[in-house]
């Protein structure tokens, strides 16, 4: 039997919902706007998309989205697709041209969002998925138990290399366990990437060499699939232990190809992100967004973090970590590390802990690092005192009482 693709769907429409679900499935597949003679009956059997469940949901007076068919009503559903593997092969960009196309903007669509994605074991062979992930990115940041404390070089942009060099020599001294670049710092002329990757790594192999401990740094190497393997290969020849890319700015190819070079894991920035998610009636749901990206090698996913300063609710932020905890599919098993960052403290500790089941994560704060009182170090120390608190389940007030850091942090995270 073939192999398929199944994909789920929150559908409006002022159609009649079973005529809208059967011109998406067309769309997507043999057919067009009009019947056609080469779309014989054999052909679409063998190569159609498949309604698989229609389920009605509702009613809405008004269609969520402009520029649709006009109805007295719009009626709501959960709408199930397949599609046979042969239409395009185990291809993750193909895959996105299939079950993110072109549906988005039929006029028999006033609303749509895809929020589920089930992929046969054709892509597992296809795709290895993370090269490191959880065990592989312990491994090489020496953390064995907790999350990975961490960091972003702030400000963004506007330090040179030697400034940068000379926070992360704060950060290491204080000990923290990750730092990563911004997004927006690449490979501008004020602070180039093979000079800001030489002054950082020469502050962590120091560090390393006196104490046994080398901080992972993700490095932003987001660029064409040439500059992202050059970078790549300097951050490995100096020492490096973590390249960053920006998911949406590279795509799919150039994941992709930078994980079939990569001898490094790759943390993975969503930048970009709301404009795909933000409007609950048009869009993606992020588990079967982070799916792709997984297979495709991303090692560490952003998903924001709770109470954070963006519009994300907290339970979309916990969906979120444990979408990327879970297997992909059964033959694809190796979960990637979630990173929980956005107006970070030691706040968030028990209620994420509490929430995932584990503290297999990155935990990433700036502002309730660097704005601890009495230093960098005392931050770092604060954060991860709080987290132990939320693993041995004891209030952090009652924590604070034995850490004069946490209980100085507490009174400026409020």
């Amino acid at each position: 039997m073939s192999e398929r693709i199944h994909a789920t769907y929150w559908l409006e429409t002022g159609d009649d919902p079973r005529r809208a679900a059967e011109v998406i499935a067309g769309e997507q597949s043999s057919g067009t706007f009009v019947a056609l003679a080469t779309e014989t009956p054999e052909l679409k059997a063998r190569s159609g998309a498949r309604v698989e469940r229609l389920e009605v949901l509702g009613e809405a007076q008004a269609p969520s989205l402009a520029g649709g068919m006009a109805s007295p009503r719009y009626t709501r559903c959960t709408l199930e697709l397949s599609w046979p593997v042969e239409n395009m092969g185990p291809s993750l960009p193909n895959l996105m041209s299939t079950i993110a196309g072109n549906l988005f903007e039929l006029r028999q669509v006033s609303g749509l969002r895809l929020t589920g994605l089930q992929l046969p074991p054709s892509f597992a062979r296809a795709y290895p998925g993370p090269a490191f992930g959880i065990e592989g990115t312990r491994r090489l940041s020496g953390v064995g138990r907790g999350p990975l404390i961490g960091t972003i070089i702030k400000p963004s942009v506007g330090l040179s290399p030697e400034e940068t060099a000379q926070q992360v020599r704060e950060l290491v001294a204080g000990g923290i366990d990750f730092i990563k670049d911004d997004e927006l710092q690449a490979d501008g002329p004020h602070c180039p990437f093979d000079e800001r990757v030489r002054a950082v790594m020469r502050v962590v192999n120091e560090h390393a060499d006196r104490t046994g401990k080398k901080v992972m740094v993700a490095f932003n190497l987001t660029g064409d699939l040439d500059q992202m393997r050059r970078r790549h290969d300097l951050v490995l020849a100096e020492g490096g232990t973590c390249v960053m890319a920006v998911l949406n700015s590279v795509g799919l190819v150039g994941l992709h190809e930078l994980r079939r070079h990569a001898q490094l894991p790759i943390h993975a920035h969503r930048a970009g992100w709301g404009y795909l998610s933000r409007c609950a009636e048009l869009g993606w749901d992020y588990a079967p967004w982070q799916m792709i990206w997984r297979l495709a090698g991303a090692d560490h996913l952003h998903v924001n973090g709770l109470h954070n300063k963006f519009s994300e609710p907290d339970d979309s932020v916990i969906a979120a970590a444990r979408a990327v905890l879970a297997p992909v599919m059964p033959q694809a098993p190796m979960a990637a590390m979630p990173v929980f960052s956005s107006g970070q403290t030691g706040l968030q500790a028990a209620e994420t802990y509490r929430a995932i089941g584990c503290a297999d994560l990155i935990h990433a704060a700036g502002g309730g690092i660097f704005g601890h009182p009495g230093g960098v170090a005392a931050g770092v120390e604060a954060m991860r005192e709080a987290w132990v608190a939320a693993i041995e389940g004891v209030p952090l007030a009652r924590h604070a009482e034995r850490h004069a850091s946490l209980a100085a942090a507490l009174e400026f995270w409020k």
